[in-house]
């Protein structure tokens, strides 16, 4: 591992400032709403969206923003998804056009984002009465904020940073996200704003976050419905000095590497924090023929509504595994499957070459009865490999989503 875990997200890096405020989208004043990342200078930027075709009117501003590979700022509110208005793009620019002005800063340089209930008008005034505030509190201690200010049914504030070395230079990466529920596999599938400091064109670090996104961020599945509104964007702002990363080789690996375990952490904080969830659920799939196919059998378990069942109530139920498998649409040989549970009280093996083996019920609920399983998969048929997140199905997820808008 060329990387290590440090304090702080978004303000790790070199070069960005962040700050969150209740501006008055949402009713509860004691919630954060409006987030802002900014970058002393102009950055390389890239980004991933949702694939649902229902997609929001800032993801539309963004993408035209960033055509010209440069960003300098983010700006999300929480508590309206700005999606399916009549006026959501002129929300959306007017978002970014506000942000700029008080930045001094061009629009274009805007990445805009928006989380909360689709087809309700966005109230602009309280974007633009709370901007100077936003502004006035920028600082490297402001990440925290940010990353309250973007959460919606999240529990808990999703932040990380990693450092590494490219080129004999210190760099940093650094992100925060939200999402708790509308969470289904295929980029994106939630909010993340990652910053960094690596010297990175705008092409090579497309690349590597489309590679990082389809290794993590695209493994999650929490409740099976894509959203509407999800973005991953990364601005990269070249102040760790590493010569300019343009084509892949040493330092574009090392960089992909930072990158994805930054995406990896995060993509585990918002499967554990799944609406309603109690338990994160990793399905890791190893001795499939491809890695393609590895990553079709471990998507399908972690979206099994009857598994994700079957571990909120502890029962070794493998069973459904296999008939998660069955249906992944992957070249398996389902006689030479193996199962098994883990987690920090034990593993447990429940199937064996496509078939049922004696097992203690006793010791398979204690081992499921913990926060945090593995589904061990094992297809003995190759060398391909990948993990997918989840978390167990509860009764608490329909109480959410049954007045999610009131």
């Amino acid at each position: 591992m060329g990387y290590q875990y440090i304090e702080g997200s978004v303000t790790a890096a070199k070069g960005f400032t962040a700050a969150g405020v209740h501006c008055g989208i949402r009713k509860n004043k004691t919630k954060r709403d409006l987030a802002l990342i900014f970058c002393e200078k102009k950055c390389t930027a890239a980004a991933v969206y949702t694939t649902n075709l229902v997609q929001s009117s800032p993801i539309t501003v963004t993408r035209k923003n960033l055509q010209n590979g440069y960003a300098q700022a983010v700006i999300c509110n929480s508590g309206n998804a700005n999606t399916c208005n009549a006026d959501g793009m002129e929300k959306a620019e007017q978002m970014c056009t506000l942000t700029a002005q008080a930045l001094g800063i061009e629009p274009i340089d805007i990445i805009v984002g928006s989380t909360g209930v689709i087809g309700q008008v966005l109230p602009i005034e309280p974007i633009r009465s709370s901007m100077p505030q936003l502004v006035s509190e920028l600082s490297k201690d402001g990440s925290h904020n940010a990353a309250e200010a973007i959460m919606t049914t999240d529990t808990i504030s999703k932040e990380v940073a990693v450092e590494t070395t490219i080129g004999g230079k210190t760099v940093r990466v650094g992100g925060i996200s939200k999402g708790s529920g509308m969470i289904h596999p295929n980029m994106a599938t939630m909010l993340c704003f990652v910053t960094t400091d690596a010297a990175i064109t705008a092409a090579m670090l497309q690349k590597a976050v489309k590679t990082a996104a389809d290794k993590t961020f695209n493994m999650i599945s929490i409740d099976g419905d894509t959203s509407t509104n999800d973005t991953l964007s990364v601005m990269a702002s070249g102040l760790a000095g590493n010569e300019e990363i343009a084509a892949e080789g040493e330092d574009y690996t090392v960089f992909v590497e930072a990158l994805t375990a930054v995406c990896r952490s995060l993509s585990k904080m918002m499967a554990k924090d799944g609406e309603g969830a109690t338990k994160l659920l990793v399905c890791k799939v190893s001795g499939a023929k491809t890695d393609q196919d590895a990553k079709g059998v471990a998507k399908s378990v972690i979206c099994s509504s009857l598994l994700k069942a079957a571990m909120f109530g502890a029962d070794a139920n493998w069973g459904r595994v296999l008939c998660a498998i069955g249906y992944a649409g992957c070249e398996v040989d389902v006689q030479k499957v193996d199962v098994s549970f883990a987690s920090r009280a034990g593993k447990i093996d429940v199937c064996q070459n496509g078939a049922g083996i004696d097992f203690s019920e006793e010791v398979a609920k204690t081992v499921l009865t913990e926060d945090e399983i593995e589904i061990l998969v094992e297809l003995n048929d190759g060398d391909g490999t990948a993990e997918a997140y989840g978390c167990d199905l509860t009764y608490e997820y329909v109480k959410i989503n049954g007045d999610y808008r009131t």
